[in-house]
């Protein structure tokens, strides 16, 4: 391999960690203390958010695009003519502390392609992580990728170190990962995953026990899964994710749209990245995790795809017509929250709101109820909002139809073909 100026090498391999989208900071709260830099108490060179919606930036990087491994879905396998790079532990360590105290980046997210051996690679990682904390005393937030198949001992040591750790299973089923990556078994991915969900608890139950009981990873555990690669229905992905979320407490699962990148006879040829349907992924994930949802409500036999035209919940309560109206001044939290157009904020504030009031039309603008969506599945103080009969097609005619405007506020919007989700909350 080649050794690239340094500028050069943090250019390959800043780009080449794009793909990986499993990027997030929340969920730790590594406090100041006397004689260290940093914490994420406040957490904010990659954008990513916090629990409660900030903004914060992550120097996002691999250790070397260099990989053993010949995933045919992978812009870094061996088997892709490409430039490869490479950078030492000391080199990335200093990288970050020199962004660090320039204000660059509150944090490091660190991946790599595997290199000689999975225990190898994994060593490499944790150099970084301990140096930045032992040594540069760095007290900011750290993302540190597992390797498949390393030593559950390295594993162990990876947590102590980095406030989230994730590996990426990638494709949802065996048999895809048999095609696709067949030097990746599933149980390299899913094991290490057991082991920190494991890891978890233990610490957890230690903390109850004792404050100074040591941490590992406080952020938890995320995965990602490549979306159109393989035939697998969204029942499967949502399924899938929803039995990582229960079974292995995953932090989060995040989704990416495949991006064709090579010519491979066992890989699709699309047209373009399935990007609309990695959006209602998450938009069913989210119901998963803070709506009450589960993936057998969403999704059966009879519908294995989630509706590209609709929200998955919108989705929902039009194949359950005979739920609706409700009455707002009346319903249950868990119903509201079943209502299209109503988030969690807005049906948290309804609740509070009705108890001093009664709630009409005007009262649940303010409380910020999109009443595009769910005045066809409410009614406010006995008054159905709709305006028409609750059948199917009428209402998913009035549903689809692009809401006017005057024509001098024309303009360019955000998120114009996707107007039914907050880009901030996620709320449907």
């Amino acid at each position: 391999m080649i050794t690239l100026p340094l500028e050069q090498r943090l250019e390959i391999l800043a780009d080449s960690a794009k793909y990986d989208v499993s990027c997030s900071s929340s969920g730790s709260s590594r406090a100041g203390k006397a004689g260290a830099l940093g914490n994420t108490t406040s957490s904010g060179i990659c954008h990513t958010w916090t629990a409660d919606g900030r903004c914060i930036s992550l120097l996002k990087i691999l250790l070397t695009n260099a990989c053993i491994f010949d995933c045919a879905y992978c812009l870094n396998r061996r088997s892709n003519d490409i430039t490869r790079a490479a950078m030492t532990p000391d080199e990335v360590v200093d990288l970050t502390m020199n962004f660090y105290r320039r204000n660059y980046i509150e944090g490091l997210f660190l991946s790599t392609g595997v290199i000689r051996t999975a225990d190898y690679t994994m060593e490499q990682l944790i150099a970084v992580a301990q140096r930045l904390r032992e040594v540069e005393r760095f007290n900011g937030y750290i993302h540190l990728k597992l390797v498949p198949g390393a030593d559950p001992l390295l594993i162990a040591q990876a947590g102590r170190y980095a406030d989230r750790v994730s590996i990426n299973i990638e494709l949802p089923s065996r048999q895809s990962l048999a095609l696709l990556a067949p030097d990746k078994p599933r149980e390299s991915v899913i094991n290490p995953m057991r082991q920190v969900s494991d890891l978890l608890a233990e610490a957890r139950e230690a903390r109850t026990q004792s404050r100074r009981a040591p941490r590992f990873a406080p952020a938890g555990q995320s995965t990602q899964l490549i979306v159109g690669a393989t035939p697998e229905s969204d029942r499967d992905i949502i399924t899938l994710t929803e039995g990582l979320y229960h079974k292995l407490e995953l932090k989060r699962v995040y989704y990416s749209a495949y991006i064709p990148g090579s010519v491979d006879s066992r890989l699709p040829a699309l047209p373009t990245p399935p990007l609309l349907r990695e959006h209602r992924l998450y938009q069913a994930d989210w119901l998963l995790r803070f709506y009450g949802f589960a993936a057998s409500e969403l999704l059966d036999a009879a519908h294995p795809n989630l509706d590209m035209r609709f929200d998955p919940k919108s989705d929902w309560a039009l194949r359950h017509l005979e739920l609706f109206p409700v009455e707002v001044n009346r319903v249950d939290y868990e119903v509201l929250l079943r209502v299209p157009g109503i988030g969690v904020r807005s049906a948290q504030r309804i609740v509070q709101a009705r108890r001093g009031t009664r709630l009409g039309e005007a009262e649940l603008k303010k409380l910020g109820v999109v009443l595009k969506r769910a005045k066809y599945f409410l009614t406010a103080g006995g008054r159905y909002l709709g305006g028409i009969r609750l059948d199917g097609p009428r209402l998913m005619e009035r549903m689809l139809a692009p809401a006017r405007r005057p024509a001098h506020l024309d303009q360019l919007e955000l998120f114009a073909t996707m107007p039914d989700a907050s880009a901030l909350t996620g709320e449907l």
